[in-house]
C-alpha cells in the first residue's frame, strides 16, 4: 500500500469513529431536506394570495434547493472539525509523527473529507428537490425542467467544494474555534449581506459562498444574490477560493510545528 493510501484509510478511519462527523453531516441532510420541503409548502399554501406577477415568475426548481443555503453551514462545520479537532485534542502531534510527510498527510485528509462528503452532497441535493416539489403539489417540477438537472448537480458540487475550503481555512486557522468564528458569521450573514449592498456588489458576489451559489440557479434568478455570476463563472470562482485556502493549509501546516 502506498504512503497516500495509508494515509488516506488512516483519516477515512479517524472521520469514521468521531461522533460529531455522523452529526454534522445528517444535519446537512436534515437542514437541506427539511428547508426545503418546509418552503415548498409554504409556497403552496400561499399560492391562491401570490400576486399574478409572482407566479408567472415563479422559479420551483430553484425552490427545491432553497435549503441548501442553510445546509452548509453544518457541512462547513464537518470540514472544520476534520482539522480542527486534531489540534483542539493535540492528537496532531501523533497525527504527523506517524506521517511526517506533511503534503502526504494533509493531501490524504483532504481527500478523506472529500471522499466522506460528496456521496452525502448528492443525496441531499436531489432529495432536497424531490421533497420541495412534493410539497410544491401541483406547483412543482421536475428534474426535466430547464436547468434543473444541472443546478442540482451544482447543489452536490457546491457543499462539497464548500466543505473543502472549510478544511483548508481551518488548517490555516490551526483550530475550530477561529475557524468556525471566522466562516459561520460570513456565510451566514456577511456575504449574504455584502452580495446585496449595491455599491460593493460586485466584490461580494465573488465571496466564496456567494459564487458557489450562483451554481444552484436554474433560470436568470438566483437564490440569494441579485445579479448573480453565471454558474459557470461562480464554479470557477468557488474553485479558486478552495485552491487557496488549500494551498495555504499546506504552507502554514509545513512551516509551522504542530
Amino acid at each position: 500500500m502506498s504512503a497516500l493510501a495509508a494515509a488516506v484509510a488512516a483519516e477515512w478511519t479517524k472521520l469514521r469513529t468521531v461522533r460529531s462527523s455522523h452529526w454534522s453531516l445528517a444535519a446537512v441532510f436534515a437542514l437541506s431536506v427539511g428547508l426545503g420541503a418546509l418552503v415548498g409548502g409554504s409556497f403552496r399554501a400561499q399560492w391562491a394570495e401570490l400576486p399574478a406577477d409572482q407566479r408567472e415568475q415563479f422559479d420551483a426548481a430553484a425552490i427545491g434547493l432553497y435549503g441548501v443555503g442553510v445546509g452548509q453551514l453544518a457541512v462547513v462545520v464537518f470540514g472544520v472539525l476534520a482539522v480542527g479537532a486534531e489540534y483542539g485534542s493535540g492528537t496532531i502531534r501523533a497525527s504527523l509523527a506517524a506521517m511526517p510527510r506533511r503534503g502526504v498527510f494533509f493531501g490524504a485528509k483532504v481527500l478523506a473529507v472529500a471522499a466522506a462528503v460528496l456521496p452525502v452532497a448528492l443525496a441531499t441535493a436531489f432529495a432536497a428537490f424531490i421533497a420541495a416539489q412534493s410539497a410544491l403539489g401541483p406547483y412543482g417540477t421536475g428534474l426535466g425542467a430547464p436547468g434543473a438537472l444541472r443546478a442540482t448537480l451544482g447543489a452536490a458540487a457546491y457543499l462539497t467544494l464548500i466543505c473543502v475550503f472549510a478544511t483548508g481555512v481551518a488548517m490555516m486557522l490551526r483550530g475550530s474555534a477561529r475557524a468556525l468564528g471566522l466562516l459561520l458569521p460570513l456565510l451566514f450573514l456577511g456575504s449574504q449581506g455584502l452580495a446585496n449592498v449595491p455599491g460593493i456588489r460586485a466584490v461580494g458576489r465573488c465571496l466564496p459562498d456567494q459564487a458557489g451559489l450562483a451554481m444552484l440557479v436554474t433560470g436568470e434568478r438566483g437564490l440569494t444574490v441579485q445579479d448573480p455570476l453565471a454558474p459557470a463563472a461562480g464554479a470557477a470562482v468557488l474553485l479558486a477560493w478552495t485552491t487557496a485556502a488549500l494551498t495555504g493549509g499546506y504552507l502554514v501546516l509545513r512551516r509551522r510545528d504542530a
